[in-house]
């Protein structure tokens, strides 16, 4: 008999600080709708959920036909799984990870190298730098959800130099100068003006960094208190950080980057060398396998400051937002393609009025996660159907049919990873 080729999963569960705790949590209410027996600690964060065959958070296989224990395990026994492409692209590994976070506080402000500079890191320094791929990342909104994506157009870091002197202070007068006369000019000198702002803030003295913090957030607070609104400087935005990380040079970068706050189903596309931070929220997250990362701020760890910015990209940019594709062939799918052939997440919104619906084959394995509804799944090869409610996860192996039928008339939000080759 064949191998079953589509079964659940149970997948690995990271209890980061910056999660939000015990139930309030996305990634802990999945758990334990899924997982009857999951016991959710109240005074635990639930950071993310790792669906996949990371290593560090292999899937553990929920069926008792299969005798492999982990996701790692099967494919690494069932190459073919991955559809002919993928296989021979990615030497026979599961490309992505496919997570959800549930974000209270923020993450480090950080990059991630492209796949020539993350050779060369893993070569020089592999205590910091574990592996030598590439990490594009993407992150689809599920609740409202907040983060730092690329740098701002030059005109509003300008009026943040003016409006908040303890930053100009930091930046100093010449490279504040030199990025008002890179105005107008062309973007290799607005980078490289950008460029010098940005390594001037990253490479300042800590003391002096404290020093200004302090001065700044003394200032807001009087403010606030005195009931002026103070969010031209994002006043209440920066008070948060700074009791999150006080006198953390992080807190700067708030006008140096771009704010956004995702309604649910948007998505921020991160690719190589874009400086970026999660503030607050819950998203699912897809991303190529790799664990590279150089930090800027808005952590205790590690910053690697002159890689750093030696790497950044320093193209300013307004609009950051990633537009997902509305499918030809099946009306309730949105795709999410980024331009790197590592991963494509999917989202489908399905009215519980459709008894039945076909997920469109894929030549490529992918990760199937119920966000809402409840379901069983059959396919061709199954021997019964598989039960899903919110939470449970699926592997569907390549070219794989699988439907799936609504077990109550009530609407269903399912997300997909897979790699589109």
């Amino acid at each position: 008999m064949a191998a079953p080729q589509v079964f659940p999963l149970s997948c690995a569960v990271q209890h980061y600080a910056w999660g939000k705790m015990g139930s309030s949590s996305e990634v802990a209410q999945l758990l334990a709708s899924s997982d009857p027996a999951a016991a959710i600690s109240e005074d635990k964060p639930y950071a993310e959920l790792w669906m996949g065959s990371h290593p560090r958070g292999d899937a553990k296989i929920l069926d008792d036909r299969i005798s492999q224990k982990t996701l790692g395990q099967w494919i690494a026994e069932n190459q073919d799984c991955l559809g002919s492409k993928v296989k021979d692209m990615f030497h026979g590994k599961l490309p992505f990870l496919f997570k959800v976070l549930s974000v209270e506080t923020a993450l480090s402000i950080q990059a991630h190298p492209n796949k020539e500079l993350a050779e060369k890191l893993h070569l020089q320094a592999p205590q910091h730098y574990p592996d030598a791929n590439h990490k594009p990342e993407m992150a689809v909104a599920l609740t409202s959800f907040q983060g730092l994506c690329g740098f701002r157009p030059v005109e509003e870091i300008l009026t943040f130099l003016t409006k908040v002197p303890e930053f100009q202070f930091l930046i100093g007068d010449k490279a504040a100068t030199q990025l008002k006369q890179s105005m107008g000019g062309d973007s290799r000198s607005m980078a490289s003006a950008l460029q010098s702002c940005f390594s001037h803030l990253m490479k300042s003295e800590k003391k002096v960094v404290v020093e200004q913090l302090n001065l700044l957030v003394k200032r807001i607070s009087q403010q606030v208190a005195a009931g002026n609104n103070m969010e031209d400087i994002y006043g209440e935005l920066l008070l948060q950080l700074h009791q999150q990380y006080p006198g953390d040079i992080g807190c700067f970068a708030i006008y140096f980057l771009n704010l956004l706050t995702l309604k649910p189903g948007e998505a921020m596309f991160l690719e190589a060398n874009v400086p970026h931070a999660y503030l607050k929220g819950d998203c699912v997250e897809c991303m190529a396998c790799s664990d590279n990362t150089v930090r800027a701020g808005l952590t205790p760890k590690f910053i690697d400051v002159p890689t750093l910015c030696e790497m950044l990209s320093y193209t300013p940019s307004k609009d950051r937002l990633f537009l997902p594709a509305r499918s030809q062939e099946d009306p309730y799918l949105y795709i999410y393609d980024p331009p790197v052939p590592d991963f494509t997440v999917m989202k489908m919104q399905v009215p519980g009025s459709v008894a039945e619906y076909n997920v469109l084959a894929v030549d490529s394995a992918s990760i199937l996660l119920v966000v809402q509804g409840r379901v069983t799944a059959s396919t061709p090869t199954a021997q019964t159907p598989i039960p899903l409610q919110r939470g449970g996860v699926l592997f569907i192996g390549a070219n794989e049919r699988v439907s799936l039928k609504l077990a109550v008339p009530s609407d269903l939000l399912l997300f997909r990873a897979c790699c589109l080759l």
